[in-house]
């Protein structure tokens, strides 16, 4: 492709005037034989020597220049390129001259000129402009791109501009500009005389600065609070002279404006209402300019009565916006904070709707609140007026007894009559209670211990008293009569009196017991005098006591002592594991006695694996673990489970034999002898030799079915083993190895 750089200089030259700092510059002339191609009768060399004239005329003296032209001396040659102007100050003339002697005569090594200018300006120490006019496709260099983007990385501020004269050749046109783009210039095109003129004229011309642009961002809010408007807004921003933009719709808006004074306005549609706000955009400067909108306080109506009792329930009517959250509430005028609405209601519960009135008689405001910042827009006043209750009940009572009250009052949901200590607070001042829902009178239980009381008419909405009345609690008396002493876990016999309270009752515990441990053992009074009590079983000083239902408060005590039990058990000093053992025994035979083995160190239920109740008489039979060791033969009461008596017993192992062929057919029935204890359940079981749990016994047989026994074999061939288990708790005593064949 053929260039005539006419270059940088003219994007960097003004007619007029250039900058004394601007880099020196090449100007890139293309001489191969294409430039002899005419238009409008002219040849494009000629209209390129007299372009290239009329520009430099004004070119100033001091900004260095210089010429380079290509395929000027022989055909054919693509090193036929020649810096004929070296780059200088006041060399115009010397270009100008140079210029007009080519004679257009051999290839375009345009790429390679491009290159050569760059070196002759030593681009890679200094800053440095080529001007690049050509006509035709590059013919020498295949890669002009690449050449490029080599001089722009190599150089110091280097810079090809480039100007297609008369090229119709999209491979040209694709080569030219990838060459300008590549270092950063120009790339025009020019298809006659007055093209071509143009187009280096745009190049020297030195082109306006672009004015600085400032990104702001728009922002409508409304309110204190400064919240985003969300419904649409439409924005006009005025420099001045007038609209720049105009209703650009969105919340916030980001534009790209020059830097300047403007006016910004935002129209709500939804408020139907304007905003505005002056700003400069200056760089360095803010970016963010706000519109804010007042907040509009919406309107509302309370429609109430004057006056209502303290603590009543009233129907209240409203209207208003309806806000999520908003709310109707009563308080004082002069609350503040969540002390203006002592009660509430949403409105979104329904109009008009029910409003609970505080129980402190007064004046009071009912308002209009907006759930989302709890601003008033509405309220209207009421007074409450007093309510009054009354109590009648008995001056004195004895502890623990139920009383008869009759009571007046509003009987308010909730309300409630309740008996607490003169001094008491809080939760404290009503020890016992009940509902007034539940009529009048009604019956309350005095507290058990003996003082003065008082009877209050409690408000179920905040417990405040309506009336109270003083009670004095008298001592309550019961007693006791009991032996001074029994056997450890026997049964005694208790007469008593007292008041006989529901849930009162008589239990029995050790004397420095607390708590729950203080009746080991109980009944109800309910169940009337006198009554049996169970001893417990360890031997020691106890206390027998009348219990209040209500509190666990102790009416009445009395001691006891429990004299240890006699227990004798007579069994053998050894067993064979998994036998059956004859224990006898001489014990109290209280409800509930077993007798049990288990090993030495056992404890909880692993102390009996096997046992007998004493209640079937002496002797018992115990069956033996099977598994040999240590063990002991107990007494336990059944009571506790306590060991009232022990006797030590080895159990020795058990042995057994089997006797059975090597190997069998699989399915087939296999003969198996055996010797072995034979005890109940026992059996023997053929299964694999890795088998577990269930799968060792894929058949069996059980003993009780004779010696020798027939046993079907499995269906599948593998290894196995025979198998003697106690049936007591399927333990192994005896095994022999035995094949399946198929």
């Amino acid at each position: 492709m053929h260039f005539l750089t006419t270059c940088l200089l003219l994007g960097t030259v003004s007619t007029t005037a250039i900058a004394q700092d601007q880099p020196n510059t090449i100007l890139v002339i293309d001489g191969s034989g294409s430039m002899w191609g005419q238009i409008d009768g002219a040849a494009k060399i000629t209209i390129a020597q007299e372009v290239v004239g009329d520009l430099l005329a004004d070119f100033p003296a001091d900004q260095g220049l210089g010429l380079t032209v290509y395929g000027h001396r022989e055909r054919g040659n693509c090193t036929d390129i020649e810096t004929i102007v070296a780059p200088a100050s006041g060399t115009v003339d010397d270009v100008i001259a140079a210029v007009n002697e080519i004679t257009p005569l051999g290839k375009t090594p345009m790429t390679d000129a491009v290159i050569a200018a760059a070196e002759a300006l030593r681009y890679t120490e200094e800053e440095a402009t080529v001007i690049l006019v050509s006509d035709g496709v590059e013919t020498c260099n295949p890669d002009p791109c690449t050449a490029a983007r080599l001089l722009e990385e190599a150089g110091i501020g280097f810079t090809a501009h480039v100007v297609g004269f008369d090229v119709s050749d999209p491979e040209a046109l694709a080569q030219m500009q990838c060459l300008a783009e590549e270092t950063g210039g120009q790339f025009l095109t020019a298809s006659n005389a007055d093209e071509l003129d143009l187009a280096m004229t745009a190049m020297v011309m030195e082109p306006a600065p672009e004015p600085a642009l400032v990104s702001m961002t728009f922002t409508a809010v409304i309110g204190e609070n400064k919240a985003l408007i969300d419904t649409p807004i439409l924005w006009d921003i005025n420099d001045g002279s007038g609209l720049i933009v105009e209703d650009a719709q969105a919340n916030p808006l980001t534009y790209d404006l020059p830097e300047g004074a403007y006016t910004a306005t935002a129209y709500s549609i939804a408020g139907e209402e304007t905003g505005e706000a002056q700003f400069v955009a200056i760089t360095g400067g803010a970016t963010a300019v706000e519109v804010l909108f007042e907040q509009k306080q919406p309107t509302a109506r309370v429609i109430a009565p004057t006056s209502a009792p303290a603590g009543g329930t009233i129907q209240v009517g409203w209207a208003g916006p309806a806000l999520e959250g908003d709310y109707v509430g009563i308080g004082k005028p002069d609350a503040t904070g969540s002390a203006q609405w002592d009660n509430f209601f949403y409105v979104a519960d329904g109009n008009p709707n029910d409003l609970l009135m505080p129980t402190e008689p007064g004046d009071y405001l009912i308002r209009y609140f907006i759930g989302g910042d709890r601003a008033i827009i509405a309220e209207t006043p009421i007074s409450l007026t007093p309510v009054i209750a009354t109590i009648d009940a008995p001056a004195e009572a004895i502890a623990g007894n139920d009383i008869t009250v009759s009571w007046t009052g509003p009987a308010y949901d909730g309300d409630y009559i309740g008996i607490g200590a003169v001094d008491a607070t809080g939760s404290a001042q009503w020890d016992n209670f009940f509902y007034l829902d539940e009529g009048s009178p009604q019956t309350l239980t005095v507290p058990t211990q003996v003082g003065q009381y008082t009877i209050s008419y409690f408000v179920g909405q905040d417990r405040s008293v309506l009336a109270t009345v003083p009670l004095t609690a008298t001592e309550a008396s019961a007693t006791l009569n009991i032996p001074a002493e029994a056997i450890a876990g026997s049964t005694i016999s208790v007469d008593w009196t007292g008041p006989a309270y529901d849930g009162d009752y008589i239990g029995i515990g050790a004397v420095d017991a607390t708590g729950s441990a203080q009746w080991d053992n109980f009944f109800y009074v309910q169940d009337g005098t006198p009554n049996d009590l169970l001893v417990p079983t360890q031997p020691g000083e106890y206390l027998v006591q009348y219990f209040l239902g209500q509190d666990r408060a102790i009416l009445v005590s009395d001691t006891l002592t429990a004299t240890p039990v006699k227990v004798d058990i007579t069994a053998p000093d050894t067993a064979v594991a998994g036998s059956t053992i004859t224990v006898g025994f001489d014990g109290p035979g209280y409800d509930g006695d077993y007798i049990g083995i288990g090993m030495v160190n056992a404890t909880g239920s692993a102390q009996w694996e096997g046992f007998s109740y004493t209640d079937e008489g002496t002797p018992v039979d115990i069956l033996v673990p099977v598994t040999p060791g240590d063990y002991l033969i107990q007494y336990f009461a059944g009571q506790d489970r306590s060991v009232l008596q022990t006797l030590p017993i080895t159990v020795t192992a058990i042995e057994a034999r089997l006797i059975a062929p090597d190997s069998a057919a699989a399915g087939s029935d296999l003969i198996v002898g055996w010797d072995g204890p034979d005890y109940e359940g026992d059996y023997i079981g053929i299964g694999l030799a890795d088998a577990e749990n269930s799968a060792r016994w894929d058949s069996f047989a059980y003993t009780r079915d004779g010696n020798p026994l027939s046993i079907n074999l499995p269906d599948a061939a593998g290894d196995y083993i025979i198998r003697y288990f106690v049936g007591q708790d399927r333990t192994v005593i005896a095994s022999r190895p035995l094949t399946i064949d198929e």
